[in-house]
Protein backbone atom coordinates (compact mmCIF):
# COMPACT_ATOMS: atom_id res chain seq x y z
CA UNK A 1 0.00 0.00 0.00
CA UNK A 2 1.43 3.37 -0.90
CA UNK A 3 2.13 6.13 1.62
CA UNK A 4 -0.75 8.32 0.46
CA UNK A 5 -3.38 5.62 1.16
CA UNK A 6 -1.84 4.91 4.57
CA UNK A 7 -2.09 8.58 5.50
CA UNK A 8 -5.73 8.78 4.36
CA UNK A 9 -6.65 5.66 6.35
CA UNK A 10 -4.85 7.03 9.42
CA UNK A 11 -6.65 10.39 9.07
CA UNK A 12 -10.04 8.72 8.62
CA UNK A 13 -9.38 6.54 11.69
CA UNK A 14 -8.57 9.62 13.78
CA UNK A 15 -11.77 11.37 12.56
CA UNK A 16 -13.90 8.28 13.31
CA UNK A 17 -12.38 7.96 16.79
CA UNK A 18 -12.99 11.67 17.44
CA UNK A 19 -16.63 11.43 16.35
CA UNK A 20 -17.16 8.35 18.52
CA UNK A 21 -15.62 10.00 21.59
CA UNK A 22 -17.61 13.19 21.01
CA UNK A 23 -20.89 11.30 20.66
CA UNK A 24 -20.15 9.15 23.70
CA UNK A 25 -18.98 11.84 26.13
CA UNK A 26 -20.67 15.03 24.89
CA UNK A 27 -23.91 14.01 23.18
CA UNK A 28 -24.29 10.81 25.22
CA UNK A 29 -26.15 9.10 22.36
CA UNK A 30 -25.64 5.64 23.83
CA UNK A 31 -27.46 6.30 27.10
CA UNK A 32 -31.17 5.75 27.51
CA UNK A 33 -33.25 8.92 27.10
CA UNK A 34 -35.00 10.26 30.19
CA UNK A 35 -38.13 10.77 28.08
CA UNK A 36 -38.12 8.09 25.37
CA UNK A 37 -39.52 8.76 21.90
CA UNK A 38 -42.68 6.98 20.83
CA UNK A 39 -44.97 6.87 17.82
CA UNK A 40 -48.61 5.82 17.95
CA UNK A 41 -50.57 4.94 14.83
CA UNK A 42 -54.20 4.34 14.03
CA UNK A 43 -55.38 2.78 10.78
CA UNK A 44 -58.95 2.12 9.74
CA UNK A 45 -59.90 1.57 6.09
CA UNK A 46 -58.16 4.45 4.27
CA UNK A 47 -57.63 6.59 7.38
CA UNK A 48 -54.14 6.73 8.84
CA UNK A 49 -53.28 8.82 11.91
CA UNK A 50 -49.87 9.11 13.55
CA UNK A 51 -48.58 10.90 16.66
CA UNK A 52 -44.86 11.29 17.44
CA UNK A 53 -44.02 12.38 20.98
CA UNK A 54 -41.63 11.98 23.92
CA UNK A 55 -42.82 10.25 27.10
CA UNK A 56 -41.64 11.81 30.38
CA UNK A 57 -42.03 9.95 33.69
CA UNK A 58 -43.83 11.20 36.80
CA UNK A 59 -41.02 10.14 39.20
CA UNK A 60 -42.93 11.12 42.36
CA UNK A 61 -43.33 14.70 41.09
CA UNK A 62 -46.45 16.84 41.18
CA UNK A 63 -47.34 17.18 37.49
CA UNK A 64 -50.29 19.39 36.49
CA UNK A 65 -50.32 22.76 38.19
CA UNK A 66 -46.64 22.27 39.15
CA UNK A 67 -44.14 20.73 36.67
CA UNK A 68 -46.65 21.49 33.90
CA UNK A 69 -48.22 24.82 34.93
CA UNK A 70 -51.92 25.49 34.54
CA UNK A 71 -53.05 28.03 31.93
CA UNK A 72 -49.77 27.98 29.96
CA UNK A 73 -49.00 26.37 26.61
CA UNK A 74 -47.27 22.99 27.05
CA UNK A 75 -45.33 21.14 24.35
CA UNK A 76 -47.40 18.04 25.24
CA UNK A 77 -44.58 15.74 26.25
CA UNK A 78 -40.85 16.39 26.41
CA UNK A 79 -37.98 17.23 24.06
CA UNK A 80 -39.13 17.61 20.42
CA UNK A 81 -42.51 19.16 19.68
CA UNK A 82 -45.27 16.54 19.52
CA UNK A 83 -46.61 15.98 15.99
CA UNK A 84 -50.00 14.77 14.77
CA UNK A 85 -50.43 13.62 11.17
CA UNK A 86 -53.57 12.67 9.27
CA UNK A 87 -53.95 11.53 5.67
CA UNK A 88 -57.60 12.65 5.55
CA UNK A 89 -59.56 15.68 6.70
CA UNK A 90 -61.05 15.17 10.16
CA UNK A 91 -63.88 16.59 12.18
CA UNK A 92 -62.53 17.46 15.64
CA UNK A 93 -65.36 18.30 18.02
CA UNK A 94 -67.37 19.75 15.14
CA UNK A 95 -64.45 21.75 13.71
CA UNK A 96 -62.69 20.84 10.43
CA UNK A 97 -59.02 19.79 10.50
CA UNK A 98 -57.56 19.45 6.97
CA UNK A 99 -55.29 16.53 6.16
CA UNK A 100 -51.66 17.27 6.98
CA UNK A 101 -48.99 17.28 9.66
CA UNK A 102 -49.41 19.46 12.74
CA UNK A 103 -47.61 20.15 15.97
CA UNK A 104 -49.83 19.39 18.94
CA UNK A 105 -49.83 21.83 21.86
CA UNK A 106 -52.01 21.87 24.96
CA UNK A 107 -52.99 24.30 27.69
CA UNK A 108 -53.75 22.22 30.79
CA UNK A 109 -56.26 23.66 33.25
CA UNK A 110 -57.88 22.19 36.32
CA UNK A 111 -61.15 21.09 34.69
CA UNK A 112 -60.50 21.47 30.92
CA UNK A 113 -57.60 21.47 28.47
CA UNK A 114 -57.23 23.54 25.33
CA UNK A 115 -55.92 21.44 22.43
CA UNK A 116 -54.03 23.36 19.72
CA UNK A 117 -53.27 21.96 16.26
CA UNK A 118 -50.52 24.15 14.79
CA UNK A 119 -49.38 23.98 11.15
CA UNK A 120 -45.77 25.04 11.81
CA UNK A 121 -43.13 22.35 12.34
CA UNK A 122 -40.73 23.24 15.15
CA UNK A 123 -37.24 21.77 15.65
CA UNK A 124 -37.76 21.43 19.41
CA UNK A 125 -40.52 21.91 21.94
CA UNK A 126 -39.01 24.76 23.96
CA UNK A 127 -36.40 27.47 23.49
CA UNK A 128 -33.30 28.08 25.65
CA UNK A 129 -35.47 29.87 28.26
CA UNK A 130 -37.71 26.77 28.48
CA UNK A 131 -40.60 28.68 26.89
CA UNK A 132 -42.70 26.81 24.30
CA UNK A 133 -41.63 27.47 20.70
CA UNK A 134 -45.34 27.55 19.74
CA UNK A 135 -46.40 30.43 17.49
CA UNK A 136 -50.17 31.12 17.77
CA UNK A 137 -50.22 32.63 14.25
CA UNK A 138 -50.02 29.07 12.87
CA UNK A 139 -52.88 27.61 14.93
CA UNK A 140 -55.29 25.81 12.61
CA UNK A 141 -57.69 24.60 15.27
CA UNK A 142 -58.15 24.89 19.01
CA UNK A 143 -60.78 23.17 21.12
CA UNK A 144 -61.60 22.64 24.79
CA UNK A 145 -61.97 19.14 26.23
CA UNK A 146 -62.93 18.16 29.78
CA UNK A 147 -60.46 16.60 32.20
CA UNK A 148 -61.19 13.12 33.49
CA UNK A 149 -59.71 12.26 36.89
CA UNK A 150 -58.20 8.78 37.04
CA UNK A 151 -58.45 6.51 40.10
CA UNK A 152 -54.71 5.71 39.95
CA UNK A 153 -51.68 7.57 38.62
CA UNK A 154 -50.21 6.94 35.17
CA UNK A 155 -46.41 6.93 35.63
CA UNK A 156 -45.37 7.72 32.06
CA UNK A 157 -47.09 10.29 29.81
CA UNK A 158 -49.13 8.33 27.28
CA UNK A 159 -50.88 9.30 24.05
CA UNK A 160 -53.13 6.73 22.39
CA UNK A 161 -56.04 6.29 20.02
CA UNK A 162 -59.21 4.77 21.48
CA UNK A 163 -61.80 3.32 19.12
CA UNK A 164 -63.32 0.85 21.60
CA UNK A 165 -66.84 2.34 21.43
CA UNK A 166 -66.92 2.92 17.64
CA UNK A 167 -66.15 6.56 18.42
CA UNK A 168 -62.55 7.56 17.81
CA UNK A 169 -60.68 9.54 20.46
CA UNK A 170 -57.12 10.81 20.75
CA UNK A 171 -56.35 10.30 24.45
CA UNK A 172 -53.62 11.71 26.67
CA UNK A 173 -52.98 10.48 30.20
CA UNK A 174 -50.43 11.28 32.88
CA UNK A 175 -50.52 11.34 36.64
CA UNK A 176 -54.21 11.26 37.63
CA UNK A 177 -55.46 13.12 34.52
CA UNK A 178 -56.83 11.89 31.21
CA UNK A 179 -58.32 13.83 28.32
CA UNK A 180 -60.06 12.53 25.21
CA UNK A 181 -60.22 14.49 21.94
CA UNK A 182 -63.12 13.29 19.72
CA UNK A 183 -62.15 12.63 16.09
CA UNK A 184 -64.46 11.82 13.15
Amino acid sequence: MNTFLKRILFLLSIIALGLFLYSFFVENIFSQRLSPKDTVEFKLNDLKLEVFYNRPYKKDRAIFGALVPFNKVWRTGANEATTFETNQALDVQGMPLPMGKYTLWTVPKDTTWTILFNSKQYPWGVNSDMEPMWDPNYDVLNIEVPVQKLPSAVEQFTIAFDNSTDNLFLTMAWDDVKIAVPLK
